[in-house]
């Protein structure tokens, strides 16, 4: 079903210009987009400082980031969301808030390159991205192959992709995604809510809600080659059930 479109969308997306960085494609072809338009953000004019930088894919109605940028006012956040219904909320509630360390690009992810600088992201999140299981659809999955080669410009040297996801399936793909395209992993947890990780855990609306049903959540931590860290666990799961 197709989301209603939000009252006084235009003047509500208007308000919120001064945290909205970016907006619909730069031109019909997305392919060409990402190969020739540059329109690359200077973060020190964006945030006002030399914070570092974390990117979310898919933020939804905002829940994580604002909780995140909450609690590390010193990072700044870059939000992404195809979506204008949904960005629309997060901007509001990021308003509403008072936060200043968080900015919205409502733009598809296959034009990051477009705004974001090559290897200045430290952290790349991605937070129950729809599994797109259909193999039609592979390619639009952000684990794909395509999606890691774009992350892989936009980190840093040692900087890392964090996944949560609800999908045993997608999991799997995902992590052996990582491996192929040269990304390091250092944890995977395959029932985030009774590891020794959730204490600090922002949990999301949609993770509370899958999570009160008594099914787990899966995190990996993926690591961009280069960096110090360490392997610390196996990238199979074949022992959950």
């Amino acid at each position: 079903m197709r989301m209603r479109k939000k009252r006084h969308l235009e003047p509500r997306m208007q308000a919120c210009a001064d945290v909205l960085l970016a907006r619909g494609k730069p031109c019909k072809n997305l392919k060409e987009a990402a190969e020739n338009y540059r329109f690359l953000l200077d973060y020190r004019t964006v945030f006002g400082n030399d914070g570092p930088v974390e990117l979310e894919i898919g933020c939804g109605n905002g829940g994580f980031l604002l909780e995140k940028a909450g609690r590390e006012p010193e990072t700044n956040f870059l939000a992404v969301e195809l979506c204008t219904n949904v960005i629309l909320t997060a901007m509001e509630r990021t308003k509403a808030a008072g936060l200043k360390n968080i900015r919205f690009l409502n733009i598809p992810a296959e034009i990051l390159e477009c705004y974001i600088p090559p290897h200045s992201v430290g952290v790349i999140y991605l937070n129950f991205s729809t599994p797109l299981p259909e193999k039609s659809r592979e390619k639009q999955r952000l684990t794909s192959s395509r999606f890691l080669k774009i992350y892989d410009i936009l980190l840093k040297k040692g900087g890392r992709i964090e996944q949560k996801t609800d999908s045993v399936e997608f999991f799997e793909y995902s992590l052996a995604r990582f491996a192929e395209a040269g990304f390091t992993v250092v944890d995977v947890t395959c029932d985030l809510h009774n590891s020794s990780y959730a204490a600090e855990n922002i949990v999301t609306e949609y993770e509370a809600n899958f999570a009160a049903k008594g099914l787990p959540i899966y995190r990996a931590v993926a690591v961009k080659e280069g960096s110090p860290a360490k392997k610390e666990t196996s990238t199979e799961i074949h022992h959950v059930v």
